[in-house]
């Protein structure tokens, strides 16, 4: 049979930048092995395949990374929501609408925004509230990205494993040049691995004082892909640890996030927390698409 695809780039408003993103709108007759199996082909950090929904939301999400299926991911929902409304499978969208992707995690409201020029954003708030796991050491950690120990800052937190809806170790360095200089030591990482890292997600981060808040990038070497060009569930999952941590226990906080640089594909996400009584109720991540390609893959 044959198959409708449609590739975005997630998290960026110029082609060939952000994260690839592949969408089959129409997937229902596929099974697990199938998905699998175009995510492999793809090659892409994340496939996203569109169903009917069991539980009375719009659509029903699974998501694929080339090795995987994962419960939730922030680019494929903020992809999946921006090709619907492109090719008109949401039907007619006024300048502000809200659809809801059912998916493993729970379910996931998308606030999808229309410009007068036609400019499409999306929003996804995080399917879950902030759930905190295990500690690294800061050694080990920095082994693992060919570091030392002194380029990582604990001043605020350990490199610690957080998730509104997909975990991921945390850890903070001291400047953009540590940053840069990061790549994964896959020995190093196997060791993350046996010590509890599952899945071996590590997501690097430097607080910014240029036009972004935070500069990041996500590691997941034994996933198919490295490096991740932009990683919703990941900087979800950051803003709600710093926001949990943050002196104040009520506010709305904000962060302009730049991810890709270092591979070459800038990407942009705006993130947002919600904080009441000490408790991080709300996270949100959005950001801006452009359509790549379309076209048909036989299964």
């Amino acid at each position: 049979m044959r198959y409708r695809y449609y590739t975005c780039d997630v998290f960026t408003s110029t082609r060939f930048g952000g994260n690839q993103l592949a969408v089959l709108p129409e997937a229902q007759a596929l099974g697990g092995e199938q998905m699998q199996q175009i995510a492999r082909e793809f090659n892409f950090s994340e496939t996203a395949f569109v169903l009917p929904s069991l539980e009375g939301a719009t659509r029903r999400i699974r998501i694929f990374t080339p090795t995987s299926e994962v419960p939730f991911a922030g680019h494929p929902n903020i992809g999946t929501a921006f090709i619907l409304a492109t090719v008109g499978v949401l039907g007619s969208l006024g300048s502000s609408t809200t659809v809801t992707f059912e998916q493993k995690a729970g379910p996931v409201p998308i606030t999808i925004r229309i410009s007068p020029g036609g400019q499409i954003r999306c929003e996804l708030r995080a399917p879950q509230g902030l759930s905190l796991g295990v500690t690294f050491s800061p050694r080990r950690v920095a082994t693992a990205v060919y570091l030392d120990a002194e380029d990582m800052v604990t001043t605020s937190h350990l490199p610690q494993v957080a998730s509104v809806g997909l975990p991921f170790l945390l850890a903070e360095l001291r400047d953009r040049s540590a940053l840069t200089r990061a790549h994964p030591n896959l020995q190093a990482f196997e060791g993350l691995v046996a010590a509890g890292l599952v899945p071996p997600y590590l997501h690097l981060y430097v607080k910014s004082d240029d036009a972004f808040d935070i500069r990041a990038r996500m590691f997941a070497p034994f996933d198919g892909f490295p490096e991740d060009p932009a990683t919703g569930s990941a900087n979800g999952a950051l803003v709600a640890l710093l926001s949990h941590l943050h002196s104040a226990a009520e506010g709305d906080f904000e962060w302009r996030i730049a991810q890709g640089v270092e591979m070459g594909r800038p990407s942009v996400l705006d993130a947002r927390t919600e904080k009441r009584e000490g408790e991080v109720v709300n996270v949100w991540i959005g950001g801006e698409c452009v359509l790549v390609s379309e076209g048909w893959i036989e299964i």
